[in-house]
């Protein structure tokens, strides 16, 4: 197995337990929306930097998922399919972890994200599948 596959399985597990954070906590009896969202874009994040790596290409050091995206649509014109979905996730990436002018997202914009993030998992399982194979840690597949 390529050492880039290797790599890119493991952005893959970290994103897995970012979606295991997330659905988690949807399941609880008291549900922090905002923490929610955060682990829903961090999974979609580092999904898209898994799909980079897998194909021997470096990833942005940002965490703005359509400059991600841009860089990803150079190697399959199909992922652009994700936009709407990133551009969703996107505010959730780091004004909402600290109190401010910014709003706190509700169990609809948690459901949201939850949905978008969902639309990023299956792309990323048909465009590179091999990174989605049994030595992969986890086997969430991002949707309920």
């Amino acid at each position: 197995m390529s050492e880039e596959i290797e790599v890119s399985k493991q952005w893959i597990a970290k994103a897995k337990n970012d979606l295991l954070n997330a659905d988690n906590n949807l399941r609880a009896e008291e549900i922090p929306f905002d923490t929610v969202c955060f682990h829903c874009q961090q999974a979609a994040e580092k999904f898209l930097k898994a799909y980079l790596v897998a194909n021997g290409n470096s990833y942005p050091l940002s965490h703005d998922l359509i400059l991600i995206l841009e860089k990803i649509i150079l190697l399959n014109a199909s992922a652009e399919v994700l936009r709407d979905d990133l551009a969703l996730l996107m505010p959730y990436a780091v004004e909402i972890r600290y109190p401010d002018d910014w709003f706190m997202p509700t169990e609809e914009d948690a459901k949201e994200a939850r949905e978008a993030v969902s639309h990023v998992t299956s792309w990323l399982q048909n465009a590179i599948p091999e990174v989605f194979t049994e030595s992969s840690t986890s086997q969430n597949d991002g949707g309920e």
